[in-house]
């Protein structure tokens, strides 16, 4: 492929999306530009303040204990409150608990604001989903999610690379530029983002707002092709999650130095920055329970072979195998996620999907730890093969019909920058509460430790 071709499709990747969107998408690549607490929370907690590695392990656990109470609180105020509140609510929050990490040394008080932190920074992802399904039309939203997961690792990788480099200034420093950054992309949004909550339907004779039906986190559960996307996905997030503990154990039970998993695990990153938009591209307009099925596939010969893999070379290429069921599978969940949530409810609906994630993100190290110290290894990845095939045949077999149908495409909505309107969605929530495995429609868009 020429230079031209390349520049011809990453400029088609790019174009055709709402300004609106590309306010969304700054914020979220300011934002983990200056993500620098979960990246260094480990070493601070070890090497500055003296605490275990046990301690270590357990607060960063205690940040997702907070995503799974922030998931479903988030999706509520992204519905009942509004999307841009909710964003610029939580994201202050973060950027307070990342200010008061410079200052609070005390082992419960550290405690106390991670674990804060966890349901602020899982508060906003409902809402910054809902946006993007709100803004993009139904045939362009999962290459919307895909930008904006393309935004979330860019950031991340400058993240890893300055925040190494600028680790002179002490983690404290660091953990202040990171609440800079965040009270920066809730000041974009603030001023810049749209609200896009949909209007309540009024009555056709009385002219009047009809009331919505009452959506909870066990309504949204009742939607069975929903609960079964839910469901496979917890299963891919427990394998996602895995390597991120299971494979430094792996690696130093093999002999190789903790520098060699930095250059290994850093292949994730680079080759999300590198060729996510080529993938994005590739897997364009392809069905979506087939982008679930393979991306399962992926994940799970990726993490399965890594029981095999006995040097650096052999582990970065299982890294590569599975950072590319990453890639497809986050924004592809993400918008079949949309796609089955009807408007009014999108919120909640992507904030049970992100309970899946801060489930996975809490219970996955503790058990990949217990399996390498117990079983070993090996028995650690050959379950990760299982439960990724598992959720192929779940995503094929149960989803198919469910996501069958290709949306039909409509005009984005227009929006002049920085204005608050209020946009009626596009997505069709058929799905809505139907209870039937045939009813038709995002991270995760972040790591798990983070999302």
């Amino acid at each position: 492929m020429s230079i031209d071709s390349l520049r011809r499709s990453a400029r088609a990747t790019v174009s055709g999306l709402p300004g609106g969107f590309w306010w969304l998408w700054l914020s979220t690549l300011v934002n983990r530009t200056g993500a620098f607490v979960l990246t260094f929370l480990s070493l601070y907690l070890t090497q500055e303040l003296g605490h275990s590695a046990w301690f270590a392990g357990l607060v960063v656990a205690l940040h997702g204990l907070g995503g799974v109470a922030g998931s479903p609180l988030g999706g509520a105020l992204t519905d009942r409150w509004g999307r841009r509140p909710t964003m610029v609510t939580m994201h202050l929050a973060a950027a307070t608990c990342a200010l008061l990490l410079a200052v609070v040394t005390s082992t419960w008080g550290v405690a106390v604001v991670v674990l804060l932190m966890g349901v602020a920074m899982q508060a906003v992802r409902p809402s910054i989903n809902a946006t993007i399904a709100d803004l993009v039309p139904d045939h362009e939203v999962r290459r919307a999610y895909a930008l904006n997961y393309w935004a979330l690792n860019l950031g991340f990788a400058i993240a890893a690379i300055g925040g190494g480099a600028a680790i002179v200034l002490g983690y404290r420093t660091l953990f202040v530029v990171d609440a800079a950054a965040t009270a920066l992309c809730a000041l974009i949004v603030f001023l810049r983002l749209p609200e896009t909550r949909p209007e309540a339907k009024a009555d056709q004779q009385t002219g009047e707002a009809v009331a919505e039906e009452k959506v909870s986190v066990l309504t949204v559960l009742r939607d069975a092709p929903f609960r079964t996307l839910v469901t496979l996905n917890l299963l891919v997030c427990l394998v996602f999650t895995a390597p991120w503990i299971g494979l430094p154990l792996t690696m130093a039970g093999e002999g190789l130095a903790p520098s060699a998993y930095g250059v290994v695990i850093a292949v994730n990153g680079i080759v999300i920055v590198a060729f996510q938009l080529l993938v994005n591209k590739v897997t364009d307009k392809r069905s979506p329970a087939m982008l679930l099925t393979v991306s399962s596939l992926l994940f799970a010969v990726g993490t399965g072979a890594t029981a095999l893999a006995g040097s650096s070379l052999a582990f970065a290429a299982t890294v590569v195998v599975w950072t590319i069921g990453e890639m497809v599978h986050v924004p592809t969940n993400a918008a079949a996620t949309a796609r089955l949530a009807p408007e009014h409810a999108r919120g909640r609906y992507q904030g049970v999907m992100g309970m899946s994630w801060a489930v996975a993100g809490f219970v996955a190290p503790i058990l990949a730890g217990w399996v390498v110290d117990g079983p070993g290894p090996n028995v650690l990845w050959i379950a990760c093969a299982v439960l990724g095939a598992l959720a192929a045949v779940g995503y094929q077999t149960r989803l198919r019909k469910a996501l069958a149908d290709e949306p039909v495409a409509e005009e984005p909505p227009v929006a002049s920058a920085g204005t608050a309107v209020t946009v009626t969605g596009s997505g069709s929530g058929s799905g809505s509460g139907s209870g039937s495995e045939d009813a038709l429609p995002v991270a995760a868009d972040d790591k798990v430790s983070s999302s």
